[in-house]
C-alpha cells in the first residue's frame, strides 16, 4: 500500500508517528509575542531625556530582536528546503512563511536602526520610529505564528527528524549574546501559561534548575526591576 498524500492544502496525516516534538517552537513564540508586546510599554514608561533608562530598555529591545531574527534564520536556513522537499503538498504554506519572513525583516531591521539614537537621546522625537518598529513587528506576529503553528508545526513533526529538531535550539541558544542567558531564560519562563514550571521540567536537568532558583531568578528580578523603572 502506498503511503498516504498529503492534502493539497498542506494537511498531514495525524495517524502516523511523529519524527520530533516540535512544541518548543510553540514556547518560543509566546516568548518572543509576549515580549514585542510589551516593549512598547517600556518604552513609552521612559521619561524625555532619562537615556540611562533608555539604554536599558534598549538592550532589552536588541535582546528580543536578536532572537526573533536568530529563529527566523534559522528556519530559513533549515528548515524550509526540507519541508518542499519531504512534504510537497505544504508548498503554499511554505512560501507564505517565507514571505511573512521577509515583510517582517523589514521591520526588524528598522527597529535595529532605530534603537541605538533613541538610547543616546531618550528623546520622545527618536522614540517613535521605535514604538512604529515595534507596533508593525507585534502585529505581524499575532498573524504569523498562529499561521505556523497550525500549517507547519504538524508538518514539522510528521517529516523532520528529531536530531535535525534539536539544531534549532542549538541556534537560538548559540546567538543569544553574551550575559544575557538568565535574562532569556526568564523572558521564556515568564510567557508561559504556567509561569514556566512545566517547561523547566522538560527542558532544564535538576543542575540548571537549581542554578536558575537560586541564581537566574535573581538575577532577572534586577534586570527586570531596571527596565521597568520609572
Amino acid at each position: 500500500m502506498s503511503a498516504t498524500p498529503l492534502p493539497s492544502e498542506g494537511a498531514v496525516p495525524v495517524d502516523g508517528p511523529k519524527k520530533c516534538d516540535a512544541s518548543g517552537m510553540i514556547e518560543i513564540h509566546r516568548m518572543l509575542l509576549h515580549s514585542f508586546q510589551e516593549a512598547a510599554v517600556l518604552v513609552d514608561a521612559v521619561a524625555e531625556g532619562d537615556n540611562r533608562h533608555a539604554a536599558r530598555v534598549g538592550t532589552q529591545l536588541q535582546l528580543i530582536s536578536t532572537a526573533l531574527h536568530a529563529h527566523h534564520e534559522g528556519e530559513d536556513a533549515r528548515l524550509w528546503n526540507k519541508l518542499e522537499a519531504r512534504a510537497p503538498a505544504c508548498a503554499l504554506h511554505v512560501e507564505r512563511m517565507k514571505q511573512q519572513h521577509a515583510d517582517m525583516l523589514i521591520h526588524l531591521r528598522s527597529l535595529d536602526v532605530s534603537v541605538p539614537p533613541w538610547q543616546l537621546t531618550a528623546s520622545k522625537a527618536a522614540a517613535v520610529p521605535v514604538l512604529k518598529s515595534l507596533h508593525a513587528t507585534a502585529q505581524a506576529l499575532t498573524e504569523h505564528f498562529p499561521d505556523e503553528e497550525e500549517n507547519i508545526v504538524p508538518v514539522i513533526e510528521q517529516v523532520i527528524r528529531r536530531s535535525e529538531e534539536r539544531w534549532f535550539g542549538k541556534h537560538g541558544r548559540a546567538a543569544t549574546p553574551k550575559g544575557q542567558t538568565w535574562n532569556m531564560l526568564g523572558a521564556i519562563l515568564v510567557a508561559q501559561p504556567d509561569g514556566g514550571t512545566a517547561w523547566l521540567k522538560k527542558n532544564l536537568p535538576w543542575p540548571a534548575r537549581l542554578a536558575w532558583k537560586f541564581r537566574g531568578a535573581r538575577r532577572y528580578r534586577r534586570y527586570r526591576a531596571g527596565i521597568e523603572a520609572s
